[in-house]
């Protein structure tokens, strides 16, 4: 009776060694360390969520490459995870978050659209469509950061030493009608599309030379005529 149970708790215990290898496997299929020289569609997603987030790896060709390791480095640095261009759980964990928020469906106010839309029309009408998404970006990032007010319209409208933080609304362009265009932006921003990854600054330097943002934050990239700064 004893080598009996002897046996079935030892078969139970291999079961389990193996269902427990198989979730592995099935894990690492989707959590697998991706790091430069690996290939496959898993780096064909890797490489196209930097470049939704703003961190071009260059061509989105499955090639685990130094661009796209560099851009991994540009993505981790940002989002202060560990530096050492391997796409692991961490980094791959935040890099996908907001794909998956999307998949899910992203759920926001009207009232956060109604002002989105009209930010990003007034400041970004005549730039490319990436523009447009990247100033949605900016608001966006400044709602989710403490240094700023949590709501879209809160964003928009804070004034800093009696001046407000954006020019439509010095000028009351903020409350022109937004171009198809500007609404489709917005909800791309909403959905997680990004260019511009944490980036809470941007300017036109045609316009203005945004010398406390040059001397005080750091540059991330250019997209059309803004800069856009961290």
């Amino acid at each position: 009776m004893k080598k009996n149970l002897k046996g079935i708790i030892c078969f139970t215990i291999v079961i389990l060694l193996l269902i427990g290898q198989t979730i592995g496997v099935f894990a690492d299929t989707y959590y697998g360390l991706l790091k430069f020289r690996s290939r496959g569609t898993a780096v064909v997603k890797l490489q196209q969520a930097l470049t939704n987030k703003g961190f071009s790896p260059g061509p989105v060709d499955g090639i685990y490459g130094k661009k796209t390791e560099n851009a991994v480095i540009r993505f981790q640095q940002a989002y202060k995870l560990r530096i050492d261009g391997i796409a692991g759980r961490e980094t791959q964990g935040r890099l996908f978050a907001a794909s998956a928020a999307a998949s899910r469906g992203t759920s926001y106010a009207s009232d956060d659209l109604y002002w989105l839309s009209r930010i990003i029309n007034a400041e970004a009408e005549a730039e490319p469509y990436t523009g447009k998404v990247a100033v949605g970006n900016v608001i966006l990032n400044r709602v989710k950061s403490s240094s700023f007010p949590n709501t879209v319209k809160g964003v928009i409208f804070e004034y800093y030493k009696n001046i407000p933080q954006f020019t439509p609304v010095a000028d009351g362009t903020i409350y022109n009608n937004p171009n198809g265009d500007s609404i489709k932006a917005a909800k791309a921003a909403f959905s997680g599309t990004n260019y511009v990854g944490n980036a809470t600054y941007f300017f036109n330097p045609a316009k203005s030379e945004g010398t406390w943002i040059v001397n005080n934050k750091t540059y991330v990239k250019r997209i059309g005529s803004h800069v856009f700064y961290r």
